[in-house]
């Protein structure tokens, strides 16, 4: 064993992970504790998210340009690229806007530490569940190869497949990127968010959020029998979960305040804080749309036909 596969397996290790999360838990608890952060403070949680962030990112594209013999893992790599790469511009933005003092206010001042800890827990998690990704998707990679071993046969699909084939078609996909774009900007128009406009926004997350989690922790229960690849459905979900999470308590939060009149229900205008509202938006949703795609290439290393490396090689 080199030395480069020993830090990959004490990186990705749980101890380690568990490690980091609790380190992350404590150190907001800490910055928090007087409800300021400095900017040094914030410097320092926003160098962790963007360093953990672009190194899975530089991980993942490129063991997604080596070759292997399970060519679908290629596939899942990028679709975990693609996915981080959403949530790494994000993450810059944010905390661009915030090092700059271009944000002001994003649900309401007395709250917004507490949200700002929520958010930066359920990144690091996020990250973490990626990492113990890593290892088992590595295994699939290295130990398994494709193994066809006759065409499947087309088959005539039923209701529920051909609603989820429509669903999950790049084409749908585009669409709802799209109007989710025209969606914001049609509501953001009079520099005012009413409580049912920030509801039909909640619920549109929700359902893109949970029905994929559902999805996906479904198919690790069909591919309980392949070890590795049940591990790295399971550490996607986690991940996703996460994000879930965070959407959830960002609306509740906000709800929490309009309903209790502690803040104006369309709240003041300010141009950049508006701004950044919507682009978080659009984010989530381009990041769900992507998880999707890579949940479709979950599905096909589930249904590929696959043998491990050395039995293989003992047939041959």
């Amino acid at each position: 064993m080199d030395k480069r596969e020993s830090i990959f397996k004490l990186v990705t290790d749980e101890r380690i992970l568990i490690l980091i999360v609790g380190i992350a838990i404590l150190w907001r608890r800490v910055i928090s504790y007087d409800e300021t952060v400095s900017f040094c403070e914030s410097a320092c949680s926003g160098i962790t998210l963007i360093v953990m962030g672009w190194v899975l990112l530089g991980y993942m594209y490129c063991m997604s340009r080596k070759p292997t013999d399970w060519p679908v893992t290629r596939k899942i790599y990028q679709g975990i690229a693609a996915s981080l790469l959403v949530l790494n511009i994000y993450v810059a933005i944010y905390y661009g806007m915030r090092w700059f003092r271009l944000l002001h206010e994003e649900i309401y001042m007395p709250m917004d530490f507490v949200f700002r800890d929520v958010r930066y827990l359920m990144l690091v998690l996020c990250y973490c569940a990626v990492l113990w990704t890593a290892r088992y998707l590595k295994g699939m990679r290295d130990k398994y190869r494709l193994l066809i071993k006759e065409e499947p046969k087309s088959h005539a699909r039923s209701m529920k497949e051909s609603v989820l084939w429509v669903t999950m078609h790049e084409r749908t996909l585009t669409v709802i990127v799209v109007a989710a774009i025209l969606w914001r900007i049609a509501i953001s128009f009079d520099h005012t968010i009413t409580f049912g406009e920030s509801a039909v926004s909640c619920i549109i997350l929700l359902l893109l959020g949970w029905f994929l989690f559902g999805y996906i922790c479904a198919l690790s229960v069909k591919a309980k029998r392949k070890i590795e690849l049940t591990k790295v459905i399971q550490g996607i979900a986690f991940g996703l979960m996460a994000i879930n999470i965070y959407a959830i308590f960002y609306y509740g939060m906000r709800w929490y305040v309009l309903i209790l009149g502690m803040g104006d229900v369309s709240g003041t205008y300010v141009p950049l804080d508006y701004l950044f509202r919507n682009m978080r938006y659009i984010m989530l949703v381009i990041f769900y749309c992507t998880a999707i795609v890579l949940s479709k290439f979950l599905e096909k290393a589930y249904t590929d036909y696959t043998v491990p490396q050395k039995s293989a090689n003992l047939n041959d």
